[in-house]
């Protein structure tokens, strides 16, 4: 009698899958294709301090014009468009930069001051400072001795 692997199983289902979808992106990232990439792309760092959020999106190739960020509350969407190459007579042999629209979002654990928050575009960097809302940033709150 022979036993049941089920990591076997597993990686098998898993090989299978990934065969299945192999060539769904033909010539464009999976990024940019509506359902399967929304929320990969354009990658990001995150940071704070005390007082600000900080994100990095790489955005290369991308106009900052074609950009269009919009934060509400505890929420930031980067949405945006990257054109396809112009000239179409090319013989490609590798295309593996994808085109179109895109979409993140990103949550942040606290609330947003919209009117203190800044962009700026540099070398295909979009980098973005959130100011915590007021009422989230901490107080320090003093004694008194009686």
């Amino acid at each position: 009698m022979t036993s049941w692997d089920w990591f076997q199983e597993m990686d098998m289902l898993r090989r299978e899958m990934d065969q299945a979808f192999r060539g769904l992106g033909r010539g464009h990232s999976t990024s940019f294709l509506p359902g399967l990439g929304v929320g990969g792309y354009p990658r990001i760092n995150l940071s704070e301090d005390e007082y600000n959020y900080y994100i990095e999106a790489l955005v290369p190739g991308i106009e900052p014009d074609a950009l269009d960020l919009n934060v509400m509350q505890r929420t930031l969407s980067l949405s945006g468009e990257r054109k396809e190459s112009e000239d179409k007579d090319y013989t490609w042999h590798r295309h593996e930069r994808g085109a179109g629209k895109f979409m993140r979002t990103v949550d942040l654990a606290a609330n947003i001051d919209t009117t203190k928050v800044s962009a700026e575009c540099k070398n295909g960097v979009l980098h973005i400072t959130l100011t915590k809302a007021d009422i989230e940033k901490p107080r320090k709150i003093s004694l008194h001795t009686s």
